[in-house]
């Protein structure tokens, strides 16, 4: 399939509110529960909903967003949960966690991100990503790396070890264009798949914070590290004054 292909149909399904839901498949041995339906799917599209008080008076509200699969229907549902006062006031360095629900509306993943500031020469503001699914049982880690250059990270398993790399563009802000992050073995050698960020539109760009995402990896990934990956999408959607511009 041509992820790009389906990108605008996604979109505009995105605005409607009757979105089947995909049936849960069987889910594999030792699968965590709910993340049996990412054993089925290469593509995940992650589309941020707007807010009209957030568009008519600036106010940050806490974003939410569906989470659909390459045919439309949507997976799962993500809601991020934060201090009002943070999100005024620190922005995209705030801290916050985000629960991810099923159809059932079951937590079935749990992200965890410390407040961090976008200074990515310091050590002590690197950004990071806790996953744990089930919530409470830590399965893997998006850790940025300092570096000079192109923004860079590890995704790690529940035991720190190094699973795969995630490499940005020199330039993320680019003008009407998606902005890709390439995401590679644990050497560094082997494509493994992407994170994309996608341009919108003018207009959206310029008066909401609203992103759509299109996440990319192979069918027979390991779904928890298909689930650390959708972990290092919103961490890219958390830090988008430096990263999803």
């Amino acid at each position: 399939r041509e992820f790009y292909g389906i990108r605008n149909d996604l979109v505009v399904m995105a605005a409607k509110q009757d979105v089947p839901w995909m049936p849960a498949p069987q889910a594999p041995i030792g699968c965590p529960p709910g993340l049996e339906y990412l054993s089925q799917i290469d593509q995940l599209l992650v589309h941020q909903q707007v807010e009209l008080l957030e568009v008519i008076t600036g106010f940050e509200t806490e974003n939410k967003y569906r989470i659909r699969n390459a045919i439309g229907q949507q997976v799962y549902f993500a809601a991020e949960e934060s201090n009002c006062c943070l999100r005024q006031y620190c922005g995209p360095s705030r801290p916050f966690a985000m629960a991810i629900t099923d159809n059932n509306g079951a937590e079935v993943i749990h992200m965890e991100r410390p407040m961090r500031c976008n200074c990515f020469l310091c050590f002590c503001c690197l950004q990071e990503m806790e996953v744990q699914s089930p919530p409470g049982t830590i399965i893997g880690y998006v850790k940025q790396n300092c570096t000079l250059w192109k923004p860079e990270f590890t995704i790690t398993n529940d035991n720190g070890d190094s699973v795969l790399k995630m490499q940005g563009p020199c330039c993320t802000c680019q003008f009407c264009a998606d902005v890709e992050f390439q995401v590679f073995s644990a050497d560094g050698t082997q494509p493994v798949g992407k994170i994309s960020k996608q341009w919108s539109g003018l207009a959206k760009e310029y008066f909401t914070d609203a992103d759509n995402f299109g996440i990319q990896f192979p069918m027979d990934l390991d779904v928890k590290m298909k689930a650390v990956m959708l972990g290092a999408c919103f961490l890219i959607v958390s830090s988008n004054s430096r990263y999803a511009s």
